[in-house]
Parts: structure tokens; sequence; C-alpha cells
């Protein structure tokens, strides 16, 4: 039934300078064709990683680590909740326990990267010290209580598909609304301690890179996210979370090289009950402006929001935040709010009512 559904899509009108956040094996940065046209991209697992060390250094939500190395994490709450065990001991402990849950290891490493929260780590510890061999108690270790990460992203384990966590959102990939043109920055470096009748350089390259208004979309369905965490509070602040990050996260490449620290210019939130909608249809068709790509671009998301709704529901809110005025053809559908605090408070309101 469509009134048990409780879907959160974010959008965002974002500029990048001159840039490489996330490069292809070559060092290019990514684009994809889209309307006939190259255009910028950066992909959802680039941005994927920005928000979950996002939630890492601004959460103190229980979070996951993804690594190979998880037998050694479980291995230290060990340590962590009884002294006496030795650390060789505890790695044996932590390694047999993932064996009698299914999960092949190797060399005291899982076979491929392994998603483990905070709070299943130290059952699981606690289960290794008890001498817990059941695997259908173990297993259900791995299942329940999943870190709000791994709620929102999902696992996949090779192993055994039971331990699999269905991701409650999905993160698009950022694309440009205009086409691009990569360029490419020579450069040069001077070696101080060079004798001075050596004009020469003492390094030289080039590094590809372009410069973009991206239109950017995820969404929650938070109506699974909150059956998963089991708690409608604990779903609402990492509902919330997961909007301050997808607005204030941004991968890393070359970012020491390029300082490519921007912000949206547009955040927008629309609460649905039928299904989420990627507004990226507005860009099928170019922006080509000599003016500016920012302000065409947010008029064009906003008239796309409403032609959808040939097509789907009307949304039940829709909150934005915009901080360009000059230009911008403000829809009276939608509420504006003045910061983003704002607008976060007023989904909490909503998203109460709603659950």
């Amino acid at each position: 039934m469509t009134e048990n559904r409780f879907y959160l899509d974010v959008h965002a009108i974002q500029t990048l300078p001159p840039s490489n956040v996330n490069r292809d094996d070559t060092g290019s940065p990514k684009t994809a064709v889209y309307g006939g046209v190259r255009r910028a991209r950066v992909s959802s697992q680039s941005w994927k990683r920005a928000m979950r060390q996002y939630f890492l250094d601004e959460s103190a939500e229980d979070l996951g680590i993804r690594s190979t190395n998880v037998i050694k994490y479980v291995a230290d709450r060990i340590i962590a909740i009884d002294s006496s065990i030795t650390e060789e001991k505890a790695m044996e402990l932590a390694e047999k326990i993932f064996h009698d849950a299914g999960i092949k290891t190797k060399d005291q490493k899982t076979k491929a990267l392994f998603f483990l929260g905070r709070q299943q780590a130290d059952l699981l510890a606690e289960a290794a010290i008890k001498g817990e061999t059941d695997k259908k108690l173990l297993k259900q270790i791995f299942n329940d209580n999943p870190a709000v990460d791994i709620a929102l992203f999902g696992r996949m384990v090779a192993d055994d598909p039971s331990l699999n966590e269905d991701a409650s959102s999905q993160v698009a990939h950022a694309i440009s609304t205009h086409e691009v043109q990569t360029e490419f920055d020579f450069y040069t470096a001077v070696d101080d301690l060079a004798p001075e009748d050596n004009a020469g350089a003492g390094m030289l390259g080039t590094i590809e890179y372009n410069s973009s208004t991206l239109y950017r979309y995820a969404n929650v369905a938070v109506h699974e996210l909150t059956r998963q965490l089991g708690n409608v509070k604990q779903a609402i602040d990492t509902s919330k979370l997961f909007i301050q990050a997808f607005a204030n996260s941004m991968p890393t490449g070359k970012s020491n090289t390029f300082a490519n620290q921007t912000l949206p210019h547009l955040l927008m939130i629309n609460i649905r009950q039928d299904r989420p909608v990627n507004l990226v249809t507005a860009y099928e068709k170019p922006v080509n402006s000599r003016k500016g790509n920012v302000v065409p671009s947010i008029n064009l998301l906003f008239q796309e929001a409403k032609r959808t709704e040939k097509f789907v529901q009307p949304p039940i809110k829709t909150f934005y935040v915009v901080n360009e005025e000059e230009g911008i053809v403000k829809p009276e559908w939608a509420t504006e709010e003045s910061t983003m605090a704002d607008l976060l408070n007023d989904f909490e309101k909503t998203a109460e009512d709603l659950l």
C-alpha cells in the first residue's frame, strides 16, 4: 500500500571549478554521453565513499567498517572485553567465529571486503569468548542490528547470500547539466638544490581536468530504513544525516591539487509515497549558456519536477534551500527554507507525522 511508503528524494545543483575528483584508469576525469553530448561524471561509488567518511567524522551513530581485516577488528573487540586474552588467541577466536558462520577466510582475512557494524562486532566478540558455535545464531548476529551505513548502502556476501543486506538508499552518478571538454594542466616543479646554471625543471607532467555544473540525485526508502533499524527516531536521524552528508561531502580525488571545496547552489528534497523520481531528464537537452549554468539548471529542475506529475503523484512535501536569487523562478508548490538546518527541522516534523 502506498500509504505505508515513505521515499526521500534529494536533489542538488553544484558547481565544480577545474577539478578531477573522480578519475578513470588512465587518470582522466570520468565522463558520460547523455543527450548526445559528453558530460562530466562523478560515480555514485565515489560520492558514497565521501558520504560514509562524513558519517564517520560527524556522527556518533553505530557505523560500519568495510575491510578484509574485519577478523582483526573483532579480535580487538575480544581483547577490549577480556584483556587476559592474548592477541594471537583473540585472532584465532575471531577467525573461528567467521568460519562457524560460514564465511571463508584466508590468512586471517576475509577473501573479499566485508562490511561489519560496531555493534555486530561487539556481539560477535562476546559469542567468540563464550565459544558459541551455533551457525544459525551467529548468522543472526551478522544480520541483526545493522550499522546505519550498512542499512543505507547495503552489504553483499558472496560466500552466503543470506548475509546480504539490501540497501535502503540509491545514489546516482552525478553528471553535468551541460557539455564539457577535458583540458590539460601542464606543470613543472623546481629543484630547490639545483645548480644555478641549471635552468631545467626538476619534474614536469600533465593533469587532466574539467569544470562543471553538476546535477546530483539520491533517494532513501525511509520506510525500509525504519524496518532495518527497528527504531523510528533512529531512522529519521539517519535520514537527516544522509541529507547533510549528501550536501556537505566531497570526493577527495586531486583535492590538494585543485582545492575544489564547493557547496551546492540548490538543495531540494521531495517526500513521496508513490516512488522515487530522478529529475536528470531536465538536462537531456544540455544547458547552453554564456552567462553561467547554475540559474538555468535550477529553473529547469523546478520545471521538470512539475512536469513529472503527468506520470506520478505530486510529492507530499517539497523543501529547498537556494543561494541564488537573480533569475530564479521560485515554485509556489515548494517551501523555501532559509538554511539547511531549517530544511532538516521541517523534514523531521514531516517524517514524524508519516512514521
